[in-house]
């Protein structure tokens, strides 16, 4: 493995410089996270998923799965010879799938985050980072806040973890004060927090549609409504004024719904700004300084004029950050995912703002 390592950081000198946002490790098999928990909990574990609203086809590329065998996303090296050095990449932020916050028992959910840390501490951001290409996110279950605020003091100060990830599925908007011991947390730690969506609808979460839909194609397409209600929680509630230092990344929540949003937002503050006083500006003036959103699944109309307007509608010189959502089925290159864009946007979109997010 050292040998590999050493090979793969001589190999890859020749990089563009490109940091993906979302990248997804998995274990080869579940006895890999069983080993990192104690009873009773270890007899639990199933290795998680989603239970419904599967991708009726294939949740994965099918060229993604490892020659050697394993699941797509398990092994570092081939994820190293088809995604970092194809496509010039300096780092992966790693957003592993635990499916924790589906769970109704908190207890157990808190301990399936904590064996995914220590999993991805020991292998993607240990052993298998010779060359640092690897960034991680602290998984929580926002099910108990405070043990979720334990989780990533824990891990606060380890040098390649630079993020916390939960799901977008919850049982309440996130802006709502049963949440503020994470993004006290988060803030204390100089960490931003990261949203991905997986488990809306599922377990103890709420569907964001008025009901359940009846496909695949209906459910993920939704997916979007449950980030746009989480954003607007958080700027009503105040959570960017109580926690100043606060950041949120919005994963795989889709990009072109921003301007809109925030348009009618802006507008509704006009006339009811009384109703929240703490709020001390307008909705969209917070996005700069506590929102990034990145780029898969983008949007992309038919005319490739309109999704340039969308960019600078939604300031994406300084909110976009790119990403491939590798090995998922719905994967975004990063030489196709986007028309041609201005050389400064470029490097702001794929380099420049997560670098300074993440302080790379």
């Amino acid at each position: 493995m050292e040998e590999q390592i050493k090979s793969t950081h001589n190999r890859s000198t020749n990089k563009t410089g490109i940091i993906d946002c979302d990248v997804h490790p998995y274990p080869k098999n579940k006895e890999e996270i069983q080993s990192y928990m104690k009873q009773p909990w270890r007899e639990r574990f199933n290795s998680g998923g989603r239970g419904h609203y599967g991708n009726p086809v294939h949740g994965d590329r099918q060229d993604a799965k490892p020659p050697g065998g394993g699941p797509s996303g398990s092994d570092p090296e081939f994820l190293r010879e088809q995604h970092v050095l194809k496509y010039g990449i300096d780092h992966c932020i790693l957003l592993p799938r635990a499916f924790c916050n589906l769970l109704p028992d908190p207890d157990f959910a808190t301990a399936v985050a904590a064996a995914f840390n220590d999993w991805l501490a020991d292998t993607w951001l240990g052993k298998y980072n010779g060359d640092g290409v690897f960034k991680g996110s602290i998984t929580i279950a926002h099910q108990d806040p405070l043990a979720a605020a334990a989780e990533i003091r824990r891990w606060a100060g380890h040098p390649h973890f630079v993020q916390v990830m939960t799901d977008s599925g919850a049982r309440a908007p996130f802006g709502q004060r049963q949440y503020y011991p994470i993004y006290e947390a988060c803030a204390e730690a100089g960490l931003p927090l990261a949203i991905h969506p997986g488990t809306d609808g599922m377990g103890i979460n709420i569907q964001p549609t008025p009901g359940y839909p009846t496909h695949y194609i209906e459910w993920h397409t939704c997916l979007s409504l449950g980030f746009q209600a989480h954003l607007v929680s958080f700027i009503t509630e105040g959570v960017f004024e109580r926690f100043p230092g606060f950041k949120v990344v919005l994963v795989e929540g889709g990009v072109s719904w921003l301007p809109a949003l925030m348009w009618r937002l802006d507008a509704e503050y006009k006339a009811l700004r009384y109703e929240v006083p703490w709020v001390k500006k307008r909705p969209s003036d917070y996005l700069r300084d506590h929102v990034r959103i990145t780029s898969q699944p983008l949007e992309r109309p038919d005319n490739d004029s309109h999704l340039l307007q969308t960019l600078e509608m939604m300031d994406a010189e300084h909110l976009l950050m790119f990403s491939s959502d590798y090995p998922h089925w719905d994967f975004d290159s990063p030489k196709l995912a986007f028309p041609k864009l201005p050389e400064p946007l470029w490097q702001r979109i794929f380099r420049e703002n997560a670098k300074q997010l993440y302080k790379l």
